[in-house]
């Protein structure tokens, strides 16, 4: 499809066409990422499950999509990148129909990690296929239509979820995605050129670092998650044995990786030598346990503290949605002008203003100042995101960056899964403790609240201190490449003043 691609100027209406095809899929993996999230209170009373293991719902989706992402390059060029959009759709279609057909919290969790798996493919799909079609002087128009679900959905997402969960149950945040995606599967058939696959480009799959990764952090998580059932704490023995297992796991990974071999690794973590990319994944760690563990906390706290319904938990999200989505149309140009750090610093402490009001929120606090917060906390994660993401890639060579992607979008994934486990066993853990046996009041349920809120209040803090060594001012002299390193980055903050 890429020797085909017209390198003209204009966005021709088979270009336009394409994208609107691509953009129809990559809003449905987009979307599901916070439309579920209205959903969870719902689906706890259904099957009485605790909040360790709802968790799982949310957490088990981001982890498997973060799993997904390194293989999706090799895929393509092994399959066709047309056969794996076809793929990628299908399989999120009837992981969704699965989802909406679930009979416990455990087949809901098993039907979210395999619909993870299909929606985690459809992102970079979509880059690959829009890149190839645009041809080099096209290609920042046409990479505008790929932003434009992300941006959308954390509006639109808990807000249509609310709708869905009120109107119809919440088996309808799932079942929604079947005629959706069965029109974009159509489409796609139809209108998506054939590509030819090229297995000898492809290269060799890093298998044994796929097995290592995968289950290491899902035995991790799943250990933290019944941290708060086990009355021995970390002195289970199953949670020692999920916790130990997983970070054996994971530490096999990380040694394996950083020997000297011919296969590529899994991940690519000869990059975290370089100090700006390091700082920034970092970052992109810990906002995405932020976002993520924050959008889990939410809605269950305008719906068991509130007493809200789910489509006025979704609708009282958007303003986050709102505030970040002006953030990120802003910050691009922002940090070509100023640097990431001062841009970064501002979005944290917008974040922890945000969050503020939540640590003392009760039963009966205004609408007015939980909305003007969620703007604030919406504009500082959209201020963090962009900056954090342009430094990474900033201070790498131009052939680093194909696998810098996957390593940015793995760390902020994981980072989001982790986030969501904790806060979900520390907030089930001051539920237990309130109120003493029994069904504890809404008073001590806002009192859990805020308390688990303070938590995400700390984990934004913590960020400020890494965030004061991003560099600084861009050189306005600075018009060459930085040169490169030994490991293929660029020396950090190469096009960056160091100002302390």
């Amino acid at each position: 499809m890429a020797d085909n691609a017209d390198t003209g100027d204009r966005l021709d209406a088979r270009l336009v066409r394409l994208g609107a095809i691509i953009v129809c899929g990559a809003f449905l993996s987009a979307m599901d990422a916070t439309i579920v999230s209205v959903s969870l209170d719902s689906v706890g009373r259904e099957f009485s499950a605790s909040l360790s293991s709802l968790q799982w719902v949310a957490a088990g989706y981001l982890l498997a999509l973060a799993m997904v992402v390194p293989v999706t390059g090799w895929a393509a060029e092994r399959f066709g990148a047309r056969r794996m959009w076809l793929f990628a759709l299908s399989l999120f279609v009837a992981a969704s129909a699965l989802c909406g057909a679930a009979w416990s919290v455990e087949s809901l969790i098993a039907f979210r990690l395999l619909q993870g798996l299909g929606g985690g493919l459809i992102p970079p799909l979509a880059q690959i296929l829009l890149v190839r079609a645009a041809g080099p002087r096209r290609i920042g128009r046409v990479m505008t239509l790929v932003s434009v679900p992300t941006q959308l959905a954390p509006i639109v997402g808990p807000s249509v979820g609310g709708l869905l969960v009120h109107d119809l149950g919440w088996r309808w945040i799932y079942y929604v995605n079947l005629p959706l995606g069965a029109i974009a599967i159509v489409f796609a058939w139809l209108a998506l050129e054939k590509d030819t696959p090229a297995p000898g480009e492809s290269g060799r799959l890093d298998v044994l670092g796929l097995l290592l990764l995968s289950p290491g952090l899902t035995a991790l998580l799943y250990g933290l998650s019944v941290l708060e059932e086990s009355e021995d704490g970390f002195g289970s023995g199953r949670v020692l044995g999920f916790v130990g297992g997983g970070a054996a796991l994971l530490a096999v990974f990380v040694l394996r990786a950083l020997r000297p071999r011919a296969l590529a690794p899994l991940v690519d973590l000869r990059l975290f030598a370089n100090r700006a990319f390091a700082l920034s994944s970092g970052l992109l760690f810990l906002l995405g346990a932020t976002l993520f563990g924050a959008m889990f906390l939410l809605p269950l706290y305008y719906q068991q503290v509130q007493g809200h319904d789910a489509l006025r938990a979704g609708l009282m999200l958007a303003p986050q949605g709102a505030g970040t989505v002006i953030a990120l149309a802003l910050a691009g140009a922002l940090v070509d002008r100023f640097g990431p750090r001062w841009i970064v610093l501002t979005g944290i402490a917008l974040t922890v203003a945000g969050t503020l009001a939540f640590t003392g929120a009760g039963t009966d606090t205004g609408d007015a100042l939980l909305t003007g917060s969620l703007v604030l906390r919406g504009l500082g994660l959209g201020a963090v995101a962009t900056p954090l993401t342009a430094c990474a890639y900033r201070s790498l060579s131009k052939d680093a960056v194909p696998r810098a992607a996957p390593a940015l979008v793995i760390v902020q994934r994981i980072g989001g899964s982790l986030g969501t486990a904790a806060l979900a066993v520390l907030l089930q853990g001051q539920i237990n403790g309130a109120d003493g046996a029994g069904e504890p009041s809404a008073a001590a349920l806002a009192d859990a609240f805020n308390t688990t809120f303070w938590w995400t209040v700390g984990l934004s803090a913590v960020a400020l201190v890494p965030a004061l060594f991003l560099p600084g001012r861009p050189r306005e002299t600075e018009d060459t490449e930085p040169p490169e390193t030994d490991d293929g980055s660029s020396p950090a903050s190469a096009d960056f003043e160091r100002r302390p």
